[in-house]
């Protein structure tokens, strides 16, 4: 198992230093489900909630978390990112919204933090605007997908 990067031989926590590392090309995936009762995903599917376009607003909010991520993380670099894609699907099956995040750069660390806070964003944006109608929505399942690039190689989940 890998040493945790974050903390320091004095066992504080610090900021990696990067600066000696490659300028390589950068991806990563992840997802984020938020289960809901059928009436509830009708309604988002259906474009009947009052309070508007409910995919469009998680989308943008996804991409703007992306790129606030070393705002909200405190030892994460900031980044310039070069892509953030934002999907939700519907699944009538499952009872709920499956969100997937990508993002990529051309840089010295990778964008997993990123594509994650994509993802929980747009969940938690999609539970603010519904909780008026339904209060136990459940967000779960967020992961990292995969990723790509960098000194650990590739990343798949099973």
């Amino acid at each position: 198992m890998s040493e945790l990067t974050h903390i320091n031989a004095s066992g504080e926590a610090n900021m990696v230093d990067v600066s000696d590392k490659a300028v390589t090309s950068r991806e990563a995936r992840a997802e984020a489900w938020v289960l809901m009762a059928p009436e509830t995903l009708a309604l988002i599917v259906e474009g009947r909630h009052h309070k508007g376009d409910v995919f469009a607003t998680a989308r943008i909010a996804g991409i703007m978390a992306a790129k606030k991520t070393s705002d909200l993380i405190p030892l994460c670099h900031p980044l310039a990112l070069s892509k953030v894609e934002v999907k939700l699907e519907p699944d009538g099956e499952r009872g709920g919204v499956r969100i997937e995040s990508y993002c990529k750069l051309a840089g010295q660390t990778g964008v997993e933090m990123e594509a994650l806070t994509a993802a929980s964003v747009a969940a938690l944006t999609i539970y603010d605007m519904c909780k008026a109608v339904q209060k136990d929505m459940l967000i779960e399942g967020i992961r990292l997908l995969e990723k790509r690039g960098g000194k650990s190689g590739e990343f798949k989940a099973k």
